[in-house]
């Protein structure tokens, strides 16, 4: 099996974990259990423990000094303010807008692609991000209506920054993951990332309630914390290594998908023609996104 194809693998299994996470982590949050802040800094913490370990067992490499800077920069809009604009955003918008503004990922990536690493905006490539932008908006917007109110200009407006953070994040990483192993990246990237987190997360941090949480509350955290954050993180970095920029990116699109699936399976939707259909668009926008890269 050849590394590219385990790079997409390893890029459909970060869609799972984060298809499925929309209903594991909502139970958390809704329920009041841990604040958004405190959740993160318990994320980002974790992480970076974590790969710090991992790092100093098996991989144990250094860092040149002029590279420090552009960790820095990836752990506070790949972490800091990725997660911390995403939550609050969500706070004062709807979850349909949210999911939404998160479909211009792939074309921040794009562009930011263009002008940082150069990349060539192909039409293969514009094709396929209009394909799955489609396939997303008709699977998320099924049955419901995009909110407008003065109240939620706000908490779009921090969702799209956050979705342009996580997007930028992607392809200033690139060179790094091309050049250090993955843990030593997300080592690193997690570690500044807690550091700028904590000033807004400590105080609800120290508020949690932990003899209050029932098993399953338990199980949901320790998924965000081992799937949603690890694992997601640690699988994009290998993939980065890889593909483009573009093709990970193009992933986002799998996630409503994904999504509806494990809701179908667990018999709390229905599948239906407009929900196939835009599955379809969806995988075929990845393959086009996919297939110019394997041209290049």
């Amino acid at each position: 099996m050849s590394k590219k194809i385990k790079a997409h693998i390893a890029l459909f299994a970060v869609a799972l974990i984060y298809g499925a996470n929309y209903t594991i982590a909502k139970d958390v949050m809704n329920n009041e259990y841990v604040q958004p802040s405190a959740f993160i800094l318990m994320r980002a913490c974790f992480a970076a423990l974590t790969f710090s370990l991992l790092h100093f067992l098996f991989v144990k490499e250094k860092v040149e000094k002029r590279d420090f800077k552009r960790l820095l920069i990836c752990g506070i809009i790949g972490v800091t303010a990725n997660q911390l604009l995403f939550f609050e955003g969500l706070k004062l918008t709807s979850q349909i807008n949210a999911a939404l503004i998160m479909t211009t990922i792939p074309i921040t990536v794009l562009v930011m692609s263009a002008i940082i690493l150069k990349d060539k905006i192909t039409r293969s490539k514009i094709f396929g991000i209009g394909l799955g932008i489609v396939g997303a908006i008709l699977l998320i917007t099924y049955g419901k209506n995009f909110a407008y109110n003065k109240s939620g200009i706000l908490g779009d407006v921090l969702v799209f920054m956050n979705a342009a953070c996580y997007g930028t994040y992607l392809v200033l990483v690139k060179s790094l993951m091309e050049k250090y192993h993955p843990i030593t990246v997300v080592k690193w990237v997690f570690t500044f990332g807690a550091i700028f987190v904590i000033p807004f997360g400590f105080s609800n941090f120290l508020q949690i309630e932990w003899n209050t949480f029932p098993t399953y509350i338990w199980m949901a955290v320790f998924y965000v914390l081992i799937f949603t954050t690890v694992l997601t993180y640690l699988l994009n970095a290998f993939a980065l290594k890889e593909v483009n920029t573009s093709v990970v990116s193009i992933y986002v699109y799998l996630q409503p998908l994904l999504a509806t699936i494990i809701a179908v399976v667990l018999a709390k939707d229905i599948l239906t023609v407009d929900k196939i259909g835009a599955g379809l668009l969806i995988f075929i926008g990845v393959y086009f996104v996919s297939r110019r890269e394997k041209e290049g």
